[in-house]
């Protein structure tokens, strides 16, 4: 039977930068919540020797695409240790849900959710540890959802976290927001404290990145003022989603009802553990 593996949306729920490293890389403190929304991938491994994406991201060039590049870098490790052979393909469909450049996380998850499933599928078992290592060579957030479970990351330290399963209202106004953009701002504000987690979940929650977004694209900050007129809310990661936090789903309809058209968004359900790792948990 075919597997259709989730690839789970993630919010930050604060970003704090703290600082910047001797490579020029942005020292964060960020808390991940996983979502139960996200997109789906098909895969069907074959003997073609050819890794095939059927439906290619028309914003993501293919030479660009994280499902290739996380699909050839196992295969590759894979081939070398001599536990595949270079006749192993797949076949790879996508259907894509999660907006490019929302700031939810979609390339980083899809990248991983193919480093697992390709693992499951071509019995490479490979070990999570080993998975993550592929994952850091591809992208900061890509082990994020490799571990699949809410973490705090301070710096180069991660802490599993459980938090109350809430539920979220996430719009999009309808652009791409490019991370390196943000990040290599001049205005961007760089020299937040460093605080322990239990200070930091006592505090109202803030994205360091919301100021320079709001700043640079009107959409954005056009979408926050309609949003704030009825309930607290922030942008997530750098992209250009904006949400906000519910005890019930009912209550975050009621604010999803009231969206002009040109606003898109969607209602779920944060969760401890991605839909990911329940799947693979059943295999």
């Amino acid at each position: 039977m075919t597997i259709i593996w989730p690839s789970p949306a993630k919010l930050n729920l604060f970003l704090y930068i703290t600082g910047r490293q001797y490579d020029g890389y942005h020292r964060l403190q960020t808390l991940f919540q996983f979502l139960e929304y996200g997109d789906r991938l098909k895969i069907i491994p074959d003997n073609s020797g050819i890794i095939k994406l059927l439906t290619p991201v028309v914003e993501v060039p293919l030479q660009k695409n994280l499902i290739l590049h996380a699909a050839q870098a196992l295969k590759q490790i894979a081939i070398t240790r001599k536990i595949l052979s270079v006749q192993a393909g797949a076949k790879i469909s996508i259907n894509k849900v999660l907006p490019i450049g929302g700031g939810l996380g979609g390339g980083s998850s899809n990248a991983a959710t193919v480093l697992i499933a390709l693992n499951y599928l071509w019995g490479t078992s490979l070990n999570e540890h080993e998975l993550i290592s592929i994952g850091y060579q591809l992208g900061y957030d890509i082990p994020i959802f490799i571990r699949g479970r809410n973490l705090f990351v301070n710096g180069t330290k991660i802490q599993q976290v459980e938090l109350m399963e809430k539920w979220y209202l996430v719009l999009y106004p309808g652009i791409n927001i490019n991370t390196h953009n943000i990040f290599h701002d001049p205005e961007l504000t760089r020299n937040s404290p460093i605080r322990s987690l239990d200070e930091l979940l006592q505090l109202p929650f803030h994205n360091d990145c919301e100021l320079i977004v709001r700043k640079r694209f009107p959409e954005v900050n056009k979408l926050l003022l309609w949003l704030l007129k009825f309930v607290p809310a922030r942008l997530t990661g750098t992209g250009s989603c904006v949400f906000c936090q519910f005890n019930s789903e009912a209550e975050a309809h009621q604010i999803l009802d009231l969206c002009p058209k040109w606003i898109t968004g969607f209602v779920t359900r944060g969760v401890n553990h991605s839909p990911l790792q329940q799947v693979v948990s059943k295999l």
